[in-house]
């Protein structure tokens, strides 16, 4: 089906109407990875891998904003929505690093609330698949059970070890 979008007769333009109904992600990665070119967030997206694995590969999604939390204890958290919102964002992600850096992001519960409180969109927990390399530390580590991060992090982990490896 298509609609007809335009402010008068003369600009009108015939578009999709799926366009309308599209996934609108915006990214909050940790300020550790500042330099992060996105690579494997925007791989797994288009792959519908990792977290973007809910969303099926018949609908339409896009990247509309990627920034970093701005550094402990995430001072951009509270701002940087309002720009992803501007720009359509219909859900928000954060970030892989935020679950497998060294240590895991302190605030990661905190700025999923906040954000969904704050700003009424939905948070999901990470954005690629764990690389393999990361997991098998991470389970080693005490921190990973005691703060339930399996849980957490869960359709991070659901990819099979040939996937994960693929993302180291």
């Amino acid at each position: 089906m298509w609609k007809v979008t335009g402010r008068n007769s003369q600009k009108q333009t015939k578009t999709p109407e799926s366009v309308f109904e599209m996934i609108r992600i915006g990214i909050i990665i940790c300020a550790r990875y500042g330099n992060c070119g996105g690579g494997k967030c925007f791989r797994a997206l288009r792959e519908r891998r990792g977290a973007f694995s809910i969303y099926p590969a018949s609908e339409p999604a896009e990247i509309i904003g990627y920034s970093t939390c701005g550094g402990c204890p995430g001072g951009n958290v509270e701002h940087v929505p309002t720009e992803f919102k501007k720009n359509g964002a219909t859900v928000i992600h954060l970030a892989t690093g935020l679950v497998v850096g060294y240590p895991p992001c302190p605030n990661i519960r905190r700025f999923k609330t906040f954000i969904e409180t704050a700003y009424g969109l939905p948070v999901v927990i990470g954005t690629h698949p764990i690389p393999l390399t990361y997991m098998k530390i991470h389970e080693s580590l005490p921190f990973w059970q005691d703060n339930d991060m399996a849980n957490l992090a869960k359709p991070l982990l659901e990819e099979s070890s040939e996937i994960k490896a693929a993302y180291n």
